[in-house]
């Protein structure tokens, strides 16, 4: 089984790059090992942020391998609001996915992921970038 995840933006930013030592979760992603989760929402923010840090050439051209890969699950979390990370409600989007995608972990660097261990329910896994290993 195919372990699913939800990748931050700010790891997204350090997992495409071909130099990247994380490079291989993309590839991951790219070879179909690993389910991507997203929401349109996610999508344009990695498309502003990979605009932003590198180029809008280089952002269209993820996107469009992104939005085509069969393993990229597309999620409407409409109904899934949890609004859980307070310091930063833009990282909501994340959870929301996460719940809604029935998801195995979020992958992010960002703190404010910090304030869902004493959340009990619902129950939320994420990592660092540099603590993520796929099921062997």
């Amino acid at each position: 089984m195919k372990q699913r995840i939800i990748l931050d933006t700010n790891c997204l930013l350090v997992c495409v790059p071909k130099q990247s030592s994380f490079r291989w979760i993309y590839d991951k992603i790219l070879t179909g090992d690993v389910e991507l989760a997203v929401s349109t929402e996610i999508l344009l923010e990695y498309e502003a942020q990979l605009a932003k840090f590198y180029s809008a050439e280089y952002a269209e051209m993820i996107l469009k391998v992104l939005i085509n890969l069969p393993n990229i699950i597309k999620i409407n979390p409409i109904s899934f609001n949890w609004l859980l990370i307070e310091q930063d409600p833009d990282d909501d989007k994340f959870v929301d996915v996460y719940v809604a995608s029935n998801a195995d972990i979020i992958i992010t660097n960002d703190r404010h992921y910090h304030a869902l261990k004493k959340i009990k329910f619902p129950s939320i896994h994420f990592c660092k970038l540099s603590d993520y290993e796929p099921y062997k």
